[in-house]
């Protein structure tokens, strides 16, 4: 007869030495033993007669120790044997105990810092212990759902800082990805939160757009007599026009000076993907001219303070207003503006080739985006072009007005 509730409450405790076994059905029996009652499964697998543990009554009760049994029997007809896959399951607990969101999150902080500035470091690992750990880092990071990280994403959001949720769910994303490729996770959760989250409000960089105009803030730039690492960043900002923190942080070991090239690795990229930026003429020589200043270093334009970091974020926006040119009316951001107005409206560049050397997302006819060396011998002529043009326009010369479409 099967076991009932009723009697398996009513058993009384066993006094003999191997205890007393109450079958139910399917190998299922519940052993009492002193006043113990213990849930087992007889089965056979391989020619082996074995019993698999289910749990001690009354914390797992007949009907749960039923449906236990049911899906052991289900992997016993696929060939699994149920005690190898329960202690397999058990370790894998054991593993996702181990491995939370926190202590992946910082073997990733630990194992990539050389790959950004130590101020991006901190202000990322700031954003993890005050936003992220709190509500994620006991989680094991294998558990954690779509919900769990927009939850914590919507809380930056909520208090205003809309581009700090984005980038919070970015970092998040890339400690899955780590976390993915260490076999911790199955996959990115973040990918589901496409959407999900307040579009970032466009920031618009004042900059100064017409040739006149540049030529007279590259001779103010030219006459700057500040450090001369400071003076050879601004003198490479409107030539290379790249983000202000891709600049100051550039580090030797991505420069190769003859090849002409300078590859930003991802993980300092607004869009995380590698960039190439072909290095003209120009540009050569003045990295040629700081090495032996600074090539002994990590940083091409290390802080002034200390080598170990970065030009300070502030640097390049002060010479500016030292130069006597206010917020309003242009900024380091802003050379990339610059660069994409003339190199369109004057020189009649290509706009897809501006827009990777911009690094913007390019794609092509059938919606694949351009991989980093896409274009890289035209863009490599197009860069020593524009070099060549503002070298005319410091000196005054050939200097040809913008065309309506920039109105």
């Amino acid at each position: 007869m099967p076991l009932t509730d009723t009697f398996i409450k009513n058993i009384r405790p066993s006094s003999k030495p191997a205890g007393d076994k109450h079958s139910d059905a399917g190998g299922l029996y519940l052993h009492v033993k002193g006043v113990g009652r213990y849930w087992r499964m007889a089965y056979r697998i391989d020619g082996k007669q074995k019993t698999l543990a289910l749990g001690v009554y009354p914390e797992v009760s007949l009907a749960q120790a039923r449906k236990a049994r049911d899906a052991a029997k289900e992997g016993l007809a696929k060939g699994i044997d149920p005690s190898t896959a329960k202690r397999e399951a058990k370790t894998a607990k054991a593993v996702a105990a181990r491995n939370t969101f926190e202590a992946v999150a910082r073997d990733w902080l630990e194992k990539t810092a050389a790959n950004r500035a130590a101020s991006t470091q901190e202000k990322i690992t700031a954003w993890f212990t005050l936003d992220l750990f709190p509500a994620l880092g006991r989680m094991p990071v294998a558990d954690i759902g779509p919900r769990d990280v927009l939850a914590v994403t919507r809380k930056v959001e909520a208090r205003g800082a809309i581009d700090t949720a984005h980038r919070v769910k970015q970092v998040c994303g890339q400690v899955f990805r780590f976390a993915v490729a260490t076999g911790l996770a199955e996959r990115d959760v973040t990918a589901d939160l496409k959407g999900a989250l307040a579009t970032v409000p466009k920031r618009h960089y004042p900059a100064i757009t017409d040739p006149v105009q540049v030529g007279k803030l590259l001779r103010s730039i030219d006459a700057y007599t500040g450090h001369p690492c400071t003076v050879a960043a601004m003198k490479l900002a409107p030539m290379l026009f790249v983000r202000p923190g891709e600049l100051r942080t550039a580090a030797w070991h991505e420069i190769d000076l003859e090849a002409a090239e300078w590859r930003i690795p991802g993980a300092k990229m607004k869009m995380g993907a590698d960039h190439i930026v072909p290095l003209s003429t120009q540009a050569v020589a003045i990295l040629c001219e700081i090495r032996p200043i600074t090539g002994h270093g990590q940083y091409v334009f290390p802080s002034i303070r200390t080598g170990e970091r970065p030009m300070s974020e502030n640097t390049l926006n002060a010479c500016l207003r030292g130069m006597g040119y206010s917020q309003q009316e242009h900024t380091a951001h802003g050379f990339r503006a610059t660069a994409r107005t003339i190199m369109d409206e004057v020189l009649g560049e290509r706009v897809d080739l501006i827009e990777h050397q911009l690094a913007h997302a390019v794609k092509d006819a059938n919606g694949r985006a351009y991989n980093r060396t896409a274009h890289l011998p035209a863009r490599r002529e197009m860069m020593q072009r524009w070099s060549d043009y503002l070298d005319k326009l410091k000196r005054g010369a050939e200097v040809i007005q913008l065309s309506s479409r920039a109105a």
